[in-house]
Parts: C-alpha cells; sequence; structure tokens
C-alpha cells in the first residue's frame, strides 16, 4: 500500500519550489521593469527641451538705453586713485569720461583730490596711469591724460543749454566700484543751484548750477557722463542728495536725486585745465555777508582783513553798487541767498554781461556788469 503521507510531503515540496520559482521570476520581473523604467526616466529626462527664443543679436536703435550705453561705453573710464589728504584722494573709485585722441580724460576735482597715483581702467578692462593735468575745486572738476593708449574713443559733446526738463537720460559710471554701470533716467530740473564739498575753514566749496536727475548715481559715479538721447554728454555726475539720517547705521545710496554739471560750464573748465593747469572764474567783485538770513544775497559792509566789500575798480563798483546793497535777481532770475548768487554767477564766462536786481533802502535799482575774472585755487 503507498506510503500516502510520502506522497502529500512530495507535493508539498514541489508546491513550495513552484512557489519559490514564482517569487524568483517575479522579482526577476520586478526588478528588471524597474530599472527599464529608470533607463526610460533617465532617456526621457536627457530628451526634454522647454521652448526657448533664439539669441537675439539684433542691433538695438541707437537712442534706446543699449544703443546709447554701446556707442559710450568705449569712452568711459574707471579710476582708482591712491595718495593722501582729505576726500576720495586717500584712495577710491571715481569714473571719467575721454575727452579726445590725445588722452585727455575729464573727471571730478574730488576724485582725484590729494592724489599720488591714478590708474585709468577702460571698458575693456585695459589698465594704465594717468598723470593730473589740472583741477579746480571751486567748479569740482579736473583733467588727467593717459599716454600710449591706442584706440581712444572720445564721447561727443552735448549742449547743456538746450536740456528740458523730462529729457530722457543715461549714466554710466562705477558706483562702488561696479565699472561700467548703466542707468537711466530723466532728467528732473535744470538750474538746480547746489553746493558740494568744503573744508572746515570753508575752501575747496562747489558752487555748480546743476542738472537734476533721478538716474541712479551713487558713490563711485563721480565724475561720469550724462548722456542723451544721441548719446552726446550733457553733464558730468557729480552729486547725489542722500536720505535724511535717521540713526547711526544709515547707508548713503541714491534716492533718484542726482546732480550733473552741466556740460557747457564743463566744456569751458576742461579747455583752461589742458591749457594751463587752472581754471578762471568770473566775478562781479563783492564780498557777502554769508551771514545774512533775508531773501536775496547782502553785500558785506566789509570784506576779509579789512578790505572793502565792493571791490575798487571791479565789476561792481563800476556799475554802483554800494556795501549793504541786497542782490535779489541776477538776469531776471530771483536769487535766495549767497550761496545761490555765487552758483548763478559761476555758471556765466568772464566778460558776459549780467544784469542785477538790487534792494537798497527800501528802493529797487537794476545795475549791469560785466564779469571780471579771478585764477581759482
Amino acid at each position: 500500500m503507498p506510503d500516502q503521507g510520502a506522497a502529500v510531503r512530495g507535493t508539498v515540496v514541489r508546491l513550495r519550489h513552484a512557489v519559490a520559482l514564482g517569487l524568483g521570476i517575479a522579482l526577476l520581473a520586478g526588478g528588471i521593469g524597474g530599472w527599464l523604467g529608470v533607463l526610460a526616466e533617465r532617456r526621457s529626462s536627457t530628451r526634454l527641451e522647454l521652448p526657448q527664443a533664439a539669441a537675439d543679436n539684433k542691433d538695438r536703435a541707437p537712442d534706446s538705453v543699449a544703443g546709447i550705453a554701446a556707442t559710450a561705453l568705449p569712452g568711459v573710464v574707471t579710476l582708482h586713485v591712491r595718495g593722501s589728504g582729505g576726500g576720495s584722494g586717500s584712495g577710491g573709485t571715481g569714473t571719467g569720461f575721454v575727452l579726445d585722441g590725445q588722452g585727455h580724460i575729464l573727471t571730478n576735482h574730488h576724485v582725484v583730490a590729494g592724489a599720488k597715483d591714478v590708474t585709468v581702467t577702460f571698458s575693456t578692462g585695459e589698465s594704465t596711469t594717468a598723470s593730473v593735468v589740472g583741477r579746480d575745486s571751486g567748479y569740482d572738476l579736473a583733467v588727467v591724460r593717459v599716454t600710449g593708449v591706442r584706440g581712444l574713443k572720445p564721447l561727443a559733446l552735448g549742449n547743456s543749454d538746450g536740456v528740458r526738463v523730462g529729457d530722457p537720460v543715461v549714466a554710466i559710471g562705477a558706483p562702488f566700484d561696479l565699472s561700467n554701470t548703466v542707468t537711466a533716467g530723466i532728467i528732473s530740473a535744470t538750474g538746480r543751484p547746489i553746493t558740494a564739498g568744503g573744508d572746515k575753514d570753508g575752501s575747496d566749496i562747489s558752487y555748480v548750477d546743476a542738472l537734476q536727475t533721478d538716474a541712479p548715481i551713487n558713490p563711485g559715479n563721480s565724475g561720469g557722463p550724462l548722456l542723451d538721447a544721441q548719446a552726446r554728454v550733457i553733464g558730468i555726475n557729480s552729486a547725489i542728495r542722500g536720505a535724511e539720517k535717521t540713526g547711526s547705521d544709515r547707508q548713503s545710496g541714491s534716492i533718484g536725486l542726482g546732480f550733473a554739471i552741466p556740460v557747457n560750464q564743463g566744456k569751458r573748465v576742461a579747455e583752461e585745465l589742458i591749457r594751463t593747469g587752472r581754471a578762471t572764474h568770473p566775478v562781479i567783485g563783492v564780498t557777502l555777508d554769508m551771514q545774512y538770513t533775508g531773501a536775496g544775497a547782502r553785500v558785506g559792509a566789509q570784506g576779509e582783513g579789512g578790505k572793502p566789500a565792493v571791490t575798487p575798480g571791479g565789476p561792481a563798483a563800476r556799475a554802483g553798487v554800494r556795501p549793504g546793497d541786497v542782490i535779489t535777481e541776477v538776469d531776471g532770475v530771483r536769487v535766495h541767498g549767497g550761496d545761490e548768487l555765487i552758483v548763478k554767477v559761476r555758471a556765466r564766462r568772464p566778460g558776459d554781461p549780467l544784469r542785477l536786481t538790487l534792494l537798497r533802502d527800501g528802493r529797487e535799482l537794476t545795475v549791469r556788469l560785466v564779469l571780471g575774472s579771478a585764477e581759482g585755487p
């Protein structure tokens, strides 16, 4: 009689083998499927391409910001200054632009004040040393020169007399040493009288009848060009108005109030600095009472060191101006203080005619004079 227990045991063994084989095949199939899935995913991911526009290699319109920048950047330089003394001349960064093929570069006086070494870096990255040709603190302008540099790209000079509020402008400079930085905005005001700089003794103050712009300007932009829509220089970026101080952690930076020296003034001063190393200042020949707080600019009772407040034989003396007179208008434009009068006079040239409106003993008078000349500091 067959052993039924052995038969059952044989059947169980066969079932176990079948189950094990089935599990092995399932695991193998799962592994192969997973591996194939990974390969499929990898292949599909390497083939994945998101839609993208082709590179736009077309030239930008000449009067666009990009077009203006492309035209002007080869003529703009970054200045690194090392030296002694006050101002950025003790070690700092500024901007300048090429005036001519002889290597003359215009920048701000405060950029190179006290400079011992000046390094000029072009937009190509090429660097060379420069020498200071001349500078004038009263106008906050200076000229440096590089030699042995080929392919200089002088910037075209515009005419600041034609600038109007709302005109688009582009500023180029090195804010916080970030060279070749381009910003854009508009002319937000013209004829804005500002004073900048100055030591404790009152010297080295710059008087500027400035162009105001909202194009972002920051430390390091000083001396750089303010350009019109034809990439012509209409101003030299020189100063900013910072935020009101609310604490010791205030950071200086643009709040949309930047000021540029009009290029017509910059051109005259640059020409004189290149010719003689110094610039001339137009004068009316009076000493002002800078403590006067009324409307207008009052001629003092006496000048420094006991000198007459009205220079004998000077333009004002010949026109009949007297000590104590209050000057209220220059060529029909009202002035509100001594600084503003100096700014309005400095905006002219020696030899220009000038019409002054005066108050004397309650009476309004008009006098005419021709501006004299004084050599700047």
